[in-house]
C-alpha cells in the first residue's frame, strides 16, 4: 500500500528484511523456481528408467558407454531450434547389449533419455564359446560397410573405437573387425547393432533398426549354432580343453 511518496511498512513482507529487498527476494524466488523444475525434470527421467525390467542393483552393474554426444539443429518457420543428441550403449558384459538415442535441450538430460532407451532395448547376442562369433559377418548399412571375424582365444578386441564398446558391452572378447566407407560414428553402431540382433527380426522385413523397407539377403545378420549346424549338415563340436 502506498501513501503519498511513501511505503506503507506495516503490509510489507518481514522476510524481505532478511534477504535484503524486494529484487534480492526475487531472485531467489526464481532460483527456487528453477531448481523445483529441474527436480520435476529429473524425476521424469527416473520414471523412464524405471520401466526396465532390471532392478537398480543390476542397472548399476552394467556397462555404460555414452559414444556420441552432439548438437543438432532443427529448422523450422519461426527460427531454428537447437538441442543436444546422446547415444548410449549398455550392456551386461555377457551376452546382453542395447544402445538408445535421446535429445533433449540440456546435455544431461539428453544422455539420461538414451540410458533408459538403451536399458529398454537391451537383447542377447549369440556367442560361440562365450567369447567370440559363430562365423565371419559382412553388413552394409547406408554407406557402411562391416566386416566382422571370429579369432581364437586371447586375441582380444582390435577393431574400431566405437565397435570396440559395443563388443565389450556384449561380452565378445576375441574379435576383428574392418569398416569400409562412412565411418560416421552413429551409422557404424547401427550398423553393428543391425548385425548383432537382426536375427530377432522377421526375415525380409524392415532393415534391423525401425524402418519399413525390404532387407536384403546379405544383412540378414548374425546366425546362431543352430543355423550353422543345418547349413553344413553335421553337429558341431567342442574342440577345447581348458
Amino acid at each position: 500500500m502506498i501513501t503519498g511518496n511513501f511505503y506503507d511498512t506495516s503490509t510489507q513482507d518481514p522476510h524481505l528484511d532478511a534477504l535484503g529487498g524486494d529484487s534480492e527476494g526475487t531472485n531467489i524466488r526464481d532460483e527456487a523456481e528453477e531448481l523445483d523444475d529441474e527436480e520435476t525434470m529429473a524425476n521424469d527421467v527416473r520414471d523412464t528408467r524405471s520401466d526396465s525390467p532390471l532392478t537398480p542393483a543390476q542397472v548399476a552393474n552394467l556397462h555404460m558407454y555414452p559414444l556420441l554426444m552432439r548438437r543438432v539443429t532443427q529448422q523450422t518457420g519461426k527460427g531454428k531450434i537447437h538441442s543436444m543428441y546422446s547415444l548410449v550403449v549398455v550392456g551386461d558384459g555377457n551376452g546382453l547389449v542395447g544402445y538408445g538415442e535421446g535429445k533433449d535441450e540440456e546435455a544431461a538430460v539428453a544422455r539420461e533419455k538414451a540410458l533408459a532407451k538403451a536399458l529398454r532395448s537391451m537383447d542377447y547376442v549369440e556367442r560361440f564359446e562365450r567369447r567370440t562369433f559363430w562365423t565371419d559377418i559382412e553388413s552394409k548399412f547406408g554407406g557402411t560397410k562391416i566386416i566382422l571375424r571370429p579369432r581364437p582365444v586371447g586375441f582380444g578386441l582390435r577393431c574400431n573405437p566405437n565397435i570396440h564398446q559395443v563388443l565389450k558391452a556384449a561380452g565378445i572378447k576375441d574379435a576383428s573387425a574392418k569398416v569400409w566407407g562412412s565411418r560416421n560414428p552413429l551409422m557404424v553402431v547401427k550398423g553393428l547393432f543391425r548385425m548383432l540382433q537382426a536375427g530377432h527380426a522377421p526375415l525380409g522385413m524392415g532393415d534391423g533398426v525401425g524402418g519399413g523397407m525390404r532387407r536384403l539377403d546379405k544383412g540378414s545378420g548374425l546366425r546362431n549354432k543352430s543355423a550353422i549346424e543345418r547349413d553344413r549338415g553335421r553337429k558341431m563340436v567342442n574342440m577345447r580343453t581348458l
